[in-house]
């Protein structure tokens, strides 16, 4: 019978994601805790990404609600849960914070278009913030700036994501670029979901790259001195998103029909370099 934290080890490796890598050097209790939550994060995302009826998804997502409601008072039964509560008191870990990412998957099943980068701003705090923000306590955060630099940190790597995502998200009738910001660019909606690549799309996507390298530099900025060494798993998830934002400048912004990935080995080789030599590519 597969125990709890088997569960979350299988769920977080099979997703194949950058965190992955940047985990694999924490201690094993600070690892064990940042697993759970992320497939705490990786159940709720599934359950908007899987699931095509939006109604069966609300009540998933409402059985979501419940399961963290009833963890926190000492219930868990959710192999997630049951292994990421023993870490709850340790890193100081709070209900809401896992109701905001049930919150911003809900957001997904609402909402296709965002009007301006404030409406989607608050969407990516949601589900990336508010996920930097638990990740900085479980690595060890000392210093309450360090949330600040979280928050932005989250915000850069789910704009990165929004970039990679622009060709698979319209598949699903998702656009997650501020519609006065398609306008600006003259971009029509209908030419994303049809998926034609133009020298005005291009350009488009060059304007939301530089918003992305710009919270990078932002939270790089914003983290304080004391936390640098603790935060080392963060800088590493930025070495890899980063170099995949690059890549994706690149290949011209070749997002709309294919998605653009770092091979697992480039991605461990990057993690490594913060790790061993505290440089980030």
């Amino acid at each position: 019978m597969t125990t709890p934290e088997q569960y979350v080890q299988d769920k977080a490796a099979a997703s194949g994601s950058s965190f992955y890598y940047a985990f694999l050097f924490l201690p094993r209790p600070r690892r064990a805790a940042i697993t759970a939550f992320y497939a705490f994060c990786r159940e709720v995302d599934d359950v908007v990404d899987e699931v095509s009826d939006a109604g069966v998804a609300r009540t998933k997502l409402a059985w979501w609600r419940g399961e963290v409601a009833r963890a926190f008072a000492g219930q868990p039964s959710h192999p997630v849960m049951l292994a990421l509560m023993p870490h709850v008191p340790h890193y100081g870990l709070k209900a809401s914070q896992l109701e905001a990412v049930i919150e911003g998957c809900e957001m997904d099943l609402e909402q296709t278009r965002y009007l301006d980068f404030p409406d989607l701003r608050r969407y990516c705090h949601l589900v990336a913030g508010v996920v930097g923000e638990v990740a900085a306590l479980i690595f060890g955060q000392t210093d309450p700036k360090t949330t600040e630099y979280a928050h932005k940190l989250g915000l850069a790597f789910q704009l990165t994501n929004i970039i990679r995502d622009v060709g698979e998200d319209a598949m699903r009738g998702r656009i997650y670029l501020p519609v006065n910001e398609l306008q600006q660019f003259d971009v029509k909606a209908h030419e994303i979901l049809n998926r034609v690549h133009s020298e005005r799309f291009v350009a488009l996507m060059k304007f939301q790259a530089d918003r992305a390298h710009a919270c990078y530099d932002d939270a790089l900025a914003l983290l304080p001195a004391a936390d640098r060494r603790t935060q080392k798993p963060g800088l590493m998830m930025a070495s890899i998103y980063r170099t995949l934002l690059r890549e994706i400048e690149r290949d011209n912004f070749q997002v709309l029909d294919r998605r653009v990935s770092l091979t697992p080995l480039r991605k461990f080789w990057l993690a490594w370099k913060v790790q061993a030599l505290g440089r980030m590519s």
